[in-house]
Parts: structure tokens; sequence; C-alpha cells
């Protein structure tokens, strides 16, 4: 039989939010004055964190919430807001009942701007029928649209995957350098993903190439240690002649590179001399 929630003039209800990271961590917060145990996760008491009023509705457009709070609880800092460790991350906001255990949620989406000011900060969340803007009728285009090693492509992400350390980081120019990684060109493009040190779980993506280093697509606030584990991830360029020569992968080009663009509508045709 369906709960019907708040029937009754006093409940043993509190309200609950599950935070579930990009990088894998998930957190639990609950408006509980103790720490609640369910769905396999700890939901710690963070009765100065709250959800703002969420707005459902029967159509395709999305629907509206927010999260505010203070930045005192250990398991959100003003630094992982600012490097993005919750940017993108899944969020569900339901009810939960504190002796039994049992849940309903109201909202599923995910977290978009985030804000801090003055020991605070806000989150936009984004609800799951956002997805419905989202064309899923591919463009053509003369270079592969398929994600390296990712669906479409069906290259091995093991094969093109290289475990290193760092050995030097430049912040000047955003540069990190790494012990015997072979060609570097063959990284422009990847993504580097690091292991321990203060960006332990993040990915950064690889622009190019400066000397013996390569160059990161987004300059990092902290400069990680020397010695810090990473995993390269080799890039593409996303060419048919790279696909043929570098990776034999001709097959699953997801392109069209000979079809004629628009700029034909205004060509002429030229006198023969």
């Amino acid at each position: 039989m369906t709960r019907v929630w708040f029937s009754q003039p006093l409940e043993t209800v509190a309200t609950f939010w599950r935070v579930m990271r990009r990088d894998g961590v998930t957190l639990g917060f609950t408006t509980h004055d103790r720490d609640l145990w369910f769905d396999h996760i700890i939901h710690r008491a963070a009765p100065g964190m709250v959800p703002s009023a969420i707005r459902r509705s029967a159509g395709f457009e999305a629907d509206s919430a927010e999260v505010q709070g203070a930045l005192s609880h250990n398991s959100i800092s003003a630094f992982d807001l600012a490097i993005g460790r919750f940017d993108g991350a899944r969020v569900l906001i339901g009810l939960v009942d504190w002796e039994s255990h049992e849940t309903h949620v109201v909202y599923r989406g995910t977290i978009g701007t985030v804000a801090e000011e003055a020991g605070t900060f806000s989150a936009d969340l984004v609800s799951r029928k956002a997805e419905f803007k989202r064309d899923p009728v591919p463009r053509t285009s003369p270079g592969c649209r398929a994600a390296f090693c990712g669906p479409g492509c069906t290259l091995s992400a093991v094969r093109f995957s290289h475990a290193a350390t760092l050995s030097a980081f430049d912040a000047g120019s955003n540069a990190a350098t790494f012990s015997s990684i072979g060609s570097l060109s063959h990284f422009v493009g990847g993504q580097l993903r690091w292991l321990d040190g203060p960006y332990a779980g993040l990915s950064s993506g690889i622009a190019g190439t400066q000397g013996s280093a390569l160059l990161l697509e987004v300059p990092l606030d902290q400069a990680p240690p020397p010695g810090s584990r990473v995993l390269l991830r080799e890039g593409c360029d996303r060419t048919l002649e790279t696909c043929v020569s570098r990776f034999a992968n001709a097959i699953n080009f997801q392109g069209e590179p000979f079809l004629p663009g628009n700029d034909q509508i205004t060509r002429y045709p030229s006198p023969v001399q």
C-alpha cells in the first residue's frame, strides 16, 4: 500500500537530499537532528542546508529547484566548489521517515550553476526534463562525432590510457610535465585524470604541448605537487586520415568527410579556357 505523506497531525518525517558527484563520491544530508542510515548511505545531519520550494509540472518544461546552505559541513568546502567537484553532480531530494526509513523521492536532477558568497553557497538544480530539449538527431559533419573510445568509436579506452607521475607543473603556462609517456602529440585533445593530490578524481582536458610538457585546458587554482599520480588518455583530432593511419578504425568513423558543404551553393561554374 502506498503511503500518504503528511496525512496525520504529527509525523516522523524529515527531508533528505543525496549528491552523486561525477568522481564517484556520494554524499547524503538530512534535516533531521541526527545522522540517518538508509539506502546503504549515511545521511549526515545538516540543519543549515535547506532545499527551496520545488515546482513540478506535468508538461515537458523543466522543473525548478534550488539548494542553499552554509559551508560549515566538512563534506562541502569552498575549494571543492571552486574546482568543480560538484558541477554536473546528480541530485535526489525526497522525504524520509526517520523511524521506518521509508523514503519518497520528489525531485531528480543535476547541479547547474553554483555560487559562493560570505561562507554560504547556493546551487541551481536542473531537472531530468531538461534532457527533452536536446536534439537526438545527429547532424552531418566532416569530422567524427563519436567520443574517442566511446560509443560508436568502439576502440578500447584501456589500450590508449597510460599511468604517469607528475614531474613538474608550471602555473604560469598551465603546463604539466610527465616522465616516460611517449609521444606528446598523441595526447593532444585527450584527458588527464588526477588519481591523488588536491584534484584527485577530477579530469582536465589536454589542449596542446609546450616543449616537453602538456598544456591543460583549464587553469588550476592550486598547483599539484610533483609525484602526483595521473591517468593520461590519448586524444584524437577526429579526422578520417587519423582514424585510418593511426587507429585503423575507418569502418567506425562517425562522419561524412566527402559530403559537399553549404559553400557549394555559392559556387558558380568557371568558363573553360
